[in-house]
C-alpha cells in the first residue's frame, strides 16, 4: 500500500520530500517513502541538446540519438527517476521507413519534386522517451464576466464552484524531443496497454535507446498545475459560465488527489540525407499517422510561386487599367 500524508492523507510517491497536496514535509523514518538506496545511473549525455540516455555497450558510436552530436559519459550521484511503465512498439522499423517516404512525398509545393525518391535514410533508431502521467481531482473556484443578467450594462460578474476530474495528463520529461514534438506525439499512445517497464525495456533492440528522466517530480508538478489551471479555465468558459459572451475567466484550484506514474513512450528518430545535408524526423511508435520533422525547401519552387503571384498582380492591374480607360 502506498504511503499517505499524515495531515491530508494524500498519496505519497517514492522520493517525495513534501506532500503534493498540502505541502507537509515527509518525515524521516515513520511513513517516509524515501529510498536512499536507489541505484545511481551511468548515462551518456549529449553536449548539444542535453538529452540523457541510459548507457548501453551495444551503442557503439558516441552520437546522440536525437540530434547526432557527440555524447559524453556522466556519473550521476543523485538518484534518477526510473520509468515504472512502458509501451511497446506497434509500428515496426521497416514500416517506419515507409511512413517517412510517404511523409516526404507530401511535403507540399515548396518541397523539391524528387525529395521522396532521392532522400536516403542515414539511420533509424528506436527510442523510449520519458514522461509523467498525472491524474487529479480538484475543487475549482471561478469568476468571470458575461452578458448573462447584464441588463443595461454590457457585462455582469459571475462566479461559482465545480469539482473537476482530470485523467491521464502527460508532462514530458524529455530533453531530446522538444515540448511541441512531445505534445503532438502524446495523443497517439494507448496508455491502457502499458506493461512493467523493467521487463519491456530490458529487451531493447540493438541500437535502441532509453532516455532518462531529466525533469524531476517537483518540476513536473509545477508544470501539471499550470496545465490543470489552463484546462480548468477552458472547461469553466465552455460549460459553467452562463451567457453567450464571456471574458476575464479566473480560476483557483484546490487539489483533492494527485497521482503520478512514470512512463517510457516509443518513437523512432530517423536521420535522412538530401543533396548532402542531414535532416531529422520522428515517427510515432504506435500511431504511424504521426510524423514530425524538418524537410528541405526548393528555392526554385519558391521563386516560381513568387513570380506567378507577381505576374497575376500585373495582369489584374493591366485589366483594371484597360477597363478604366
Amino acid at each position: 500500500m502506498a504511503a499517505a500524508c499524515g495531515r491530508c492523507q494524500g498519496a505519497l510517491d517514492p522520493e517525495d520530500l513534501r506532500c503534493a497536496l498540502c505541502g507537509l514535509a515527509v518525515p524521516e523514518g515513520e511513513g517516509s517513502t524515501r529510498a536512499p538506496d536507489v541505484a545511481r545511473a551511468e548515462i551518456v549525455r549529449c553536449v548539444n541538446c542535453g538529452a540523457a540516455m541510459a548507457y548501453d555497450a551495444r551503442v557503439q558510436a558516441p552520437a546522440c540519438a536525437f540530434c547526432g552530436s557527440v555524447t559524453r559519459s556522466e556519473r550521476v550521484d543523485d538518484p534518477m527517476e526510473q520509468a515504472s511503465h512502458a509501451l511497446a512498439f506497434t509500428v515496426g522499423p521497416e514500416r517506419a521507413r515507409e511512413v517517412l517516404r510517404a511523409w516526404l512525398s507530401g511535403r507540399g509545393i515548396f518541397a523539391p519534386a524528387d525529395l521522396a525518391t532521392n532522400a536516403t535514410v542515414d539511420h533509424l533508431r528506436p527510442l523510449w522517451w520519458p514522461a509523467w502521467i498525472f491524474s487529479a481531482l480538484a475543487d475549482v473556484w471561478w469568476t468571470a464576466d458575461s452578458d448573462h443578467g447584464a441588463h443595461r450594462s454590457a457585462w455582469a460578474p459571475q462566479n461559482g464552484r465545480a469539482a473537476m476530474r482530470f485523467e491521464h495528463l502527460l508532462v514530458s520529461a524529455s530533453r531530446g524531443l522538444s515540448y511541441e514534438e512531445c505534445a503532438r506525439l502524446a495523443p497517439g499512445y494507448d496508455l491502457q496497454r502499458a506493461a512493467p517497464a523493467e521487463a519491456l525495456l530490458s529487451a531493447t533492440p540493438p541500437g535502441g535507446v532509453v532516455e532518462r528522466f531529466d525533469v524531476q517530480r517537483s518540476a513536473a508538478r509545477r508544470r501539471i498545475l499550470d496545465a490543470l489551471t489552463s484546462m480548468a479555465g477552458a472547461e469553466v468558459e465552455s460549460r459553467y459560465v452562463p451567457g453567450s459572451r464571456v471574458r476575464n475567466v479566473r480560476v483557483s484550484l484546490l487539489l483533492q488527489s494527485l497521482s503520478t506514474r512514470r512512463f517510457a513512450l516509443p518513437a523512432y528518430v530517423l536521420a535522412y540525407r538530401y543533396e548532402g545535408r542531414l535532416y531529422r524526423a520522428v515517427v510515432h511508435g504506435q500511431d504511424e499517422r504521426v510524423v514530425l520533422g524538418e524537410s528541405p525547401t526548393s528555392v526554385w519552387r519558391v521563386l516560381g510561386v513568387v513570380a506567378a503571384v507577381l505576374l497575376a498582380v500585373v495582369l489584374i492591374a493591366w485589366i483594371v487599367s484597360l477597363a478604366g480607360g
